[in-house]
């Protein structure tokens, strides 16, 4: 983050303030965290995160098969989160009058 240090000192510096308030171990232990640090940052698509967060989690002792039940764990949730765009289609497919209706309320519908 060295640009955002030159650029946004105290920014990097709050950043910073976070991470270490929140991996400290209190109820949860580190590699718990990490492992669920692993699992999010697979969801956010972020593969340098996924890289950090693996090491850090290998460092307090997770194994090949933790991480990789993590990562299994975010997975399902992605899957299942797309889950919930299908309740449209019930909609779409009733015989409810009002489904027109309701197709003039999106914004990108434009207007009739």
């Amino acid at each position: 983050m060295s640009f955002l240090n030159k650029q946004l000192p105290e920014t990097v510096e709050a950043f910073a303030k976070m991470r270490d308030s929140i991996f400290v171990e209190t109820t949860l232990d580190g590699k718990t965290k990490e492992l669920i640090a692993v699992a999010s940052s697979v969801l956010m698509r972020c593969e340098y995160c996924t890289e950090i967060h693996s090491k850090r989690a290998i460092a307090k002792g997770s194994n090949q098969k933790e991480i990789a039940e993590a990562i299994a764990i975010a997975m399902f949730v992605a899957c299942g989160s797309q889950l919930g765009w299908t309740k449209v289609y019930d909609q779409i497919f009733s015989d409810s009058a009002d489904s027109d209706r309701e197709i003039n309320k999106c914004c990108c519908a434009g207007s009739k």
